[in-house]
């Protein structure tokens, strides 16, 4: 006679512990730990940034002559494209009409970026890291992590829309009344949340924390293109966008809210399908299997340099497509420079005094601003190190014969080509659409020279993070805030009534703006110099500090 031994069922307590969202609320709690000061930074940074704009207007735009000129270069095909259509029309062009029309598009960038970032951090980065399998070991629900990232996202959102509405509506700024402000608070969470479940897709379908993020960001530029060209062309294309909602509402014109329904409805049916793909796999991988490698790998990946340049390829032919991109965008308009600074006086404090063109001049402006956005790339890039060491990659490679020295010193190198290739392909894009606009060939290689003559700056600031990694590496984010501060000063020093003296603590506001200004050698050959300063403490620092377990 034999017996049969069965397992005792399982309490209702551990049963009930596991169902699907339990230890979200817990998990959400550790992300807002970990994310305080980036979420604030983020938050900050947008809601600030709106409000210092806003505060302009008056002084930039102080008659209603001036705001109907305004309106009128802005009716252009391609101005429309850049920033959308102008609800309000030519004679009643309020500085809500302004805010909504040019801020809008670039501030919902801004907040679709940041959700995305936050969801990929907190769902794929965490597996890729292997920590999402060790928190799944605990009594933690499937999808507790997906539900926890998402409501850190909300939060984030919620907090820009809050801020952005007190910011706006306490300014006192004619026509920024607080309904207006408060519908464009909501028009930003409306994209931040909708784009965080494009980011809930993305984590199911690659394996990778970039190709994740680089999905979720590419999402982000066909909506922009989507509205682009539906505000010029079928108009169909721009209810496909969520900028295009956003824009859709109005603001400060109609306040119109209804549009913003279409994220309620878009939204969950995105998170419901991430959802369901996510237990279509296992913890780690992705739907789309990885590309298999060849039988043999290349000889480069057997150096530093040529592991560093495949590392950060990806990373570079991004950030190399987005300047030509927007390069182009900003060339299509130069033809119409002569126009607007013509009609509006107020925009002739943006430009240096020059004897040359108002098109060389305006070029050469936005060729700062471009060499500021590019400044993304080099701390991106020259964060790589530091995602190496904190993802426990680095240490067994460093393990080898391999130097602390020529394994930064690779990384480095590979950054401050990238930095130069970035600029040339803004620079070219500029150059070439530019030239198109105004019928001048020779706007090529002008300014090609002045993209390049920005590579020093971009050496500056990717050597204050190689600094920081080899000396304070947690602190490094607080680079960003140099990114910002050079746009502030030196785009919108001039309204703002900031003194010359500011200018010169940006390595961005040593660098003549050429072609609109002479280039002189003397600055230049000075940040170059203080680059390689900083790039050598930083790499001699590394060699003395302990390398840290990932995190």
């Amino acid at each position: 006679m034999t017996a049969t031994a069965t397992r005792p069922p399982a309490p209702a307590s551990t049963r009930s512990a596991t169902g699907s969202l339990t230890g979200a609320g817990a998990l959400a709690g550790l992300m807002l730990r970990r994310d305080r000061v980036r979420i604030v930074v983020w938050v900050g940074v947008i809601s600030g940034l709106s409000a210092i704009v806003a505060a302009a207007f008056p002084g930039l735009y102080p008659d209603e002559r001036d705001r109907q000129a305004l309106a009128q270069t802005m009716e252009s095909p391609a101005a429309v494209a850049m920033t959308g259509e102008n609800h309000a029309g030519i004679a009643d062009y309020t500085f809500g009409a302004i805010m909504g029309q040019q801020m809008l598009w670039a501030t919902a960038l801004a907040v679709g970026l940041m959700s995305v970032l936050l969801v990929v951090r907190h769902t794929r980065a965490e597996e890729a890291t292997g920590r999402a399998e060790l928190v799944r070991a605990a009594i933690v629900g499937r999808h507790a992590t997906t539900a926890a990232a998402l409501l850190v996202a909300t939060i984030a959102n919620a907090a820009t829309a809050v801020l952005l509405a007190v910011a706006l509506g306490a300014l006192g700024v004619d026509s920024l009344d607080w309904p207006g402000s408060v519908l464009y608070g909501a028009a930003h969470a409306a994209v931040g949340v909708t784009f965080a479940g494009v980011a809930v897709i993305a984590v199911q379908i690659t394996e990778y924390a970039r190709g994740a993020a680089g999905i979720g960001i590419g999402v982000l530029g066909v909506a922009y293109m989507l509205r682009a060209i539906g505000d010029v062309g079928p108009q169909a294309l721009s209810w496909l966008s969520p900028i295009g909602w956003a824009q859709a509402t109005e603001v400060y014109v109609t306040d119109r809210w209804w549009p913003l329904v279409i994220a309620l409805v878009v939204t969950p049916a995105l998170i419901a399908v991430g959802v369901a793909l996510s237990t279509r796999r296992d913890v780690g991988a992705g739907l789309r299997p990885p590309r298999r490698g060849r039988a043999t790998a290349s000889s480069s990946l057997a150096t530093p340099f040529g592991s560093a340049v495949r590392l950060q390829r990806a990373n570079l032919i991004g950030w190399m497509t987005a300047l030509f991109v927007l390069g182009v965008m900003y060339g299509s308009v130069l033809g119409e420079a002569d126009q607007w600074f013509a009609e509006i006086d107020v925009l002739g404090e943006m430009l240096p005094e020059t004897d040359v063109s108002i098109v060389e001049a305006f070029a050469g402006m936005v060729t700062m601003v471009m060499a500021i956005i590019a400044s993304a790339y080099a701390i991106i890039a020259a964060q790589k190190t530091r995602s190496e060491e904190t993802a426990g990659r680095a240490e067994p490679v460093l393990a080898t014969a391999l130097s602390r020295s020529r394994w930064v010193g690779s990384h480095v190198a590979v950054v401050l080509a990238g930095s130069g290739l970035v600029l040339a392909a803004g620079a070219l894009g500029l150059g070439l659409a530019g030239a198109a606009s105004t019928e001048d060939p020779g706007l090529v290689p002008r300014l090609l020279l002045a993209g390049v003559s920005y590579v020093p700056a971009l050496w500056t600031v990717a050597g204050v993070v190689v600094l920081l990694f080899g000396v304070v590496p947690r602190v490094i984010p607080l680079v960003w805030a140099l990114v910002a501060y050079s746009f502030l000063v030196l785009y919108l020093g001039a309204f703002l009534d900031f003194p010359g003296w500011m200018d010169n603590l940006s390595p961005f506001g040593h660098v003549a703006q050429y072609p609109a200004e002479d280039l002189l050698v003397t600055p230049l050959a000075a940040l170059t110099l203080l680059a390689a300063v900083l790039l050598a403490g930083g790499i001699a620092a590394f060699g003395r500090r302990d390398v840290q377990s990932p995190t």
